[in-house]
């Protein structure tokens, strides 16, 4: 039986696919299993510095697969609908606060319930050609599992409603300019991108990226004193974790004046 996930590393870049490409890569209770053990396996393994996900065939994914997420679970009755659910918003919690910096690749369509990874993924990029779209309103419901809140948190309000209202596809090029993905180039070029930028995240200090990746997201909902008190902790406790990298950036900067902040990171010592 094929996996409906799959991943390999590559110079300590994960390159994590959803493996589903004959159903658009919709996601069923069985992927959404699979995906919280590929996240399990990943998350503190030494070769693997980033997360890239991505899809097989012509699509990221569709969403939530129509058949087996909504229509079986509901004949099955209230605590299957449940379970589906807590499986589904289980892993895509899970990436939100990954402990590595984590990569969208949207090869293709990205509908429905695929916002919420998409907006789990700490940066995302899209082939040009890419279809995005929120069609839940087509066939008679709300953009659910986090999709309008990914909507409203991405995009302007004006934006937002008439994404979700009107159910109406944009390509990656719009995607980017309203600020779902970073940016969105030609298809050929879209995992040469990725690379590249996997490539400037592998070269910081994980601690520091992982604290980063955290306080972005959660000073959103912060009043600005609160920010300030909460970065200051945040700040300690990275230091105690990897205070002795700090220092090593200071050094290099100070004493052997060998790199300028601006312009890139610091030498980090060699993984044994």
């Amino acid at each position: 039986m094929k996996s409906l996930v799959t991943f390999e590393i590559t110079d300590r870049i994960a390159w994590v696919r959803f493996n589903r490409p004959e159903k658009r890569n919709a996601m069923s209770p069985a992927l959404n299993r699979r995906m919280l053990e590929v996240l399990d396996e990943l998350e503190f393994r030494e070769d693997a510095g980033v997360v890239v996900l991505t899809g097989e065939g012509s699509a990221w994914s569709a969403g939530m697969d129509l058949q087996e997420y909504f229509r079986e679970n509901e004949a099955r009755g209230l605590g299957a609908v449940r379970q589906a659910q807590r499986e589904a918003y289980g892993w895509w919690r899970r990436l939100r606060w990954y402990q590595k910096p984590t990569i969208a690749m949207v090869n293709g369509w990205c509908f429905g319930g695929g916002y919420a990874p998409l907006f789990g993924c700490d940066l995302a990029y899209a082939a040009e050609d890419a279809k995005f779209g929120l069609s839940e309103i087509n066939w008679g419901i709300l953009p659910g599992g986090g999709a309008t809140k990914v909507a409203r948190e991405l995009l302007s309000f004006r934006r937002a409603m008439y994404h979700a209202l009107t159910g109406e596809t944009i390509d990656g090029k719009r995607a980017a300019d309203w600020g779902l993905v970073n940016e969105a180039v030609p298809a050929a070029q879209l995992r040469e991108r990725v690379t590249a930028v996997a490539k400037v995240l592998l070269e910081k200090n994980p601690v520091a990226l992982k604290a980063t990746k955290d306080a972005v997201r959660r000073v959103a909902e912060m009043t600005f004193d609160n920010a300030e008190d909460y970065l200051v902790r945040a700040q300690e406790a990275a230091n105690s974790f990897d205070n002795e990298g700090r220092k090593e950036g200071i050094r290099q900067f100070i004493d052997e004046k060998s790199y300028k902040p601006g312009l890139g990171a610091y030498r980090k010592k060699p993984r044994k």
